[in-house]
């Protein structure tokens, strides 16, 4: 039971984790008109791993040349 519970505490910390980064990347990914992307950061749970990347390196401002 005390297994149990301990893996309980590590789901609601990973979720908590996930949630802000998770929000920021679809809010970054709409602004910026990526549907792709959208739909990518959507569908996947990556643990933010993919929603970070796209944060701090995808979603840099595109010229407009």
């Amino acid at each position: 039971m005390d297994q149990l519970l301990q893996q309980n505490y590590l789901v609601i910390l990973l979720v908590l984790w996930q949630i802000p980064w998770k929000g920021w990347a679809l809010w970054k990914a709409s602004r910026n008109n990526d549907k792709s992307w959208f739909i990518v950061l959507l569908i996947l749970q990556t643990l933010a791993i993919l929603d970070i990347l796209y944060i701090y390196v995808f979603s840099k401002k595109k010229s407009n040349s």
